[in-house]
């Protein structure tokens, strides 16, 4: 909190978080800096959980929200009830990323569950085509966009003073969800058959998965805008430290999550000297070559 256009010493930084004033210092923590520290936490966790429940569940090592297409589906529901005047309320744009969140993730799994490579496939084309949609009606109504502008780049800037309770209690929701879901999820692992025999509903359990996956990538869309990459990278990194243990993969991508997207966040703010680039940016300079490695050194098993 203490990194920004306006360094603060860490002793001012306390001292706005435990006896704030109204000196500018105390203002900047305590408005703008902190929710925006809490938001990052939120984000990051809803991300990186989704991308490891999405990579557990399709077998798929590149399985992300982003490429998948669900983030791509909550940004063009937004831009599309933004146009049609739906979007006034944080309840309106909430509703409206998690409903397009859920139809791109049917549509891409209906499309492209046969293979991971298909599901891959099918992903970043219906990512591109709802991505080219938003940025034409963006175009064609521009006033319409104006207070969105930090958010259609996927930023966390400018984002500090929306109401946050409502998107983190459903984050918050969905994470202990997806924490009760793990160990039917690593069943799964074994083969339907095997499953079965251990007492786990398959069908209930992907179901499961898709509304988790859904929610997190829905909310964290409807405050954040469109960010990508955190749901491929945390997983891989964490692999290492959760062996097979599915349970474990969701915590720890709950713990990292947060703190790659506080990372990056406060490398947004300091990169440029005339002014911030979008966390999005960020989290794909640092994605890109993350995905260049997995395609590269891990395999995919047919679904």
């Amino acid at each position: 909190m203490g990194v920004g256009a306006q360094a603060l010493a860490p002793a001012q930084v306390w001292r706005a978080l435990v006896s704030p004033g109204v000196s500018d210092a105390d203002t900047i923590v305590r408005d703008i800096r902190f929710p925006r520290m809490v938001l990052a936490l939120a984000v990051g966790a809803a991300l990186a959980a989704a991308g490891a429940l999405l990579q557990t569940a399709t077998r798929n090592d590149l399985a992300d929200p982003g490429i998948l297409g669900v983030t791509a589906g909550a940004g063009f529901a937004i831009t599309l009830g933004t146009v049609l005047g739906l979007t006034g309320t944080q309840y309106g744009q909430l509703v409206l990323a998690v409903a397009g969140a859920g139809i791109a993730a049917v549509v891409v799994y209906s499309v492209g569950r046969s293979s991971p490579l298909r599901l891959l496939l099918a992903g970043v084309a219906l990512s591109m085509v709802l991505s080219g949609l938003s940025l034409g009606l963006r175009l064609i109504v521009p006033d319409a966009f104006d207070r969105f502008r930090f958010w259609a780049v996927g930023s966390l800037a400018g984002r500090e003073q929306i109401p946050l309770t409502v998107p983190i209690a459903v984050i918050g929701i969905a994470l202990a969800g997806a924490l009760m879901v793990a160990r039917q999820l690593e069943a799964l692992l074994l083969g339907e058959d095997v499953a079965q025999s251990l007492g786990v509903n398959v069908t209930r359990t992907r179901f499961a998965v898709l509304v988790l996956v859904t929610l997190l990538a829905g909310a964290a869309t409807a405050v954040a805008g469109p960010m990508v990459f955190v749901g491929l990278i945390v997983p891989h990194l964490v692999r290492p430290l959760a062996g097979n243990s599915v349970p474990w993969l969701v915590v720890f991508t709950i713990v990292l999550g947060p703190v790659l997207v506080l990372v990056a966040d406060i490398a947004s703010r300091v990169l440029l000297t005339t002014g911030e680039v979008p966390v999005s940016i960020v989290l794909a300079v640092i994605g890109g070559p993350v995905l260049i490695w997995v395609v590269r050194d891990r395999r995919t098993a047919p679904l």
